[in-house]
């Protein structure tokens, strides 16, 4: 039987009212229309930013937006599209939604695999070495950051690369499992991309490697190899505990920090909106770029819009101009 995760840090994961119990992940804040996408700050608003960074020490935190340059999807961007994520009581409680997720993970990862760090990853790796940076605190899965040169990541939400037994907690690689789920579904239709292909082009499918299966109601997965118990992506489900430790490795950041600068996040979820929300209440600076609006809008020192790939190299230049 898989066990139960440790308590909760604080409700890491709420998205509705910061006092409502538990709500589902359907609910909550979420942006307005798509005319608030598209906007572009003029460079004296960028420069007023870049000063406000410049000899603080800054914690980067980063969503979804940083990795769009790399083909992979946002969850809440203007051309993001409607999806309901899986919950930890759903893939836990029902083997039937265990079935459609490793199914559509099946047919997903191979294109998940095909990303690769893009203009914003490099550009943030270059400021790491302009700014004084405590390190970068991700809610992405993808290790796009680690792959860039980014030296001191903390990945907040986990990693998609690895798989825990919800049992014995074996860590273990997707990459191998994959394999197992193949043979398991020789029948499956999986996408091969040619390793010669482009990277980051990866076609339809949410940040996370879900992709769009119709038939899954007799897909077969594997039990944990060493115990045989439950087997789950090393990733924080909707409704799943926080990590203390990786929570407290990402406040040990925070607190080296004497500026918050958010990058591509919608700050939807309480794991990084409670940074910004810290910051305003420590009277730290906080710096908000990327598309579209935020939960976090009205908490920024400075609000930047536009696209990374385009705010962050223009930042790196400006500090070549000083």
């Amino acid at each position: 039987m898989p066990q139960s995760p440790p308590g909760d840090v604080g409700g890491w994961f709420r998205t509705a009212l910061d006092d409502a119990p538990a709500p589902s992940p359907r609910r909550g804040w979420a942006p307005a229309g798509p005319d608030l996408y598209g906007l572009e700050s003029p460079d004296d608003d960028l420069a007023a930013a870049l000063a406000r960074l410049r000899g603080r020490r800054v914690l980067v935190v980063t969503g979804a937006g940083m990795s769009t340059g790399s083909g992979l999807p946002d969850y809440r961007g203007r051309d993001a599209r409607p999806r309901s994520p899986m919950t930890f009581q759903e893939f836990t409680g029902q083997d039937l939604s265990r079935r459609r997720y490793w199914a559509r993970s099946t047919v997903g990862w191979p294109m998940f695999l095909r990303a690769w760090p893009g203009p914003a990853h490099h550009a943030l790796t270059e400021l790491e070495r302009r700014l004084n940076l405590t390190g970068v605190v991700t809610q992405n899965v993808d290790r796009l950051h680690q792959a860039a040169g980014s030296r001191t990541v903390v990945d907040l939400h986990g990693r998609l690369d690895h798989v825990v037994c919800l049992g014995c907690r074996t860590v273990s690689s997707r990459r191998v499992l994959q394999t197992r789920l193949l043979a398991l579904n020789p029948d499956m239709v999986v996408p091969s991309p040619s390793p010669d292909g482009p990277r980051g082009v990866v076609g339809h499918q949410a940040p996370d490697g879900d992709a769009d299966v119709e038939e899954w109601a007799r897909f077969r997965y594997p039990d944990c190899s060493r115990c045989g118990g439950l087997l789950k992506p090393d990733v924080v489900f909707f409704g799943e505990n926080a990590h203390r430790p990786t929570v407290e490795a990402a406040f040990a950041l925070y607190e080296r920090a004497d500026a918050v600068l958010v990058l591509g996040s919608s700050l939807t979820v309480m794991s990084g909106l409670r940074f910004a929300r810290k910051a305003v209440r420590d009277e730290k600076p906080v710096v908000i770029a990327g598309d579209g609006p935020t939960r976090g809008d009205d908490l920024a020192t400075h609000r930047i819009h536009g696209r990374l790939e385009h705010i962050l190299p223009r930042w790196i230049a400006m500090l070549d101009e000083s």
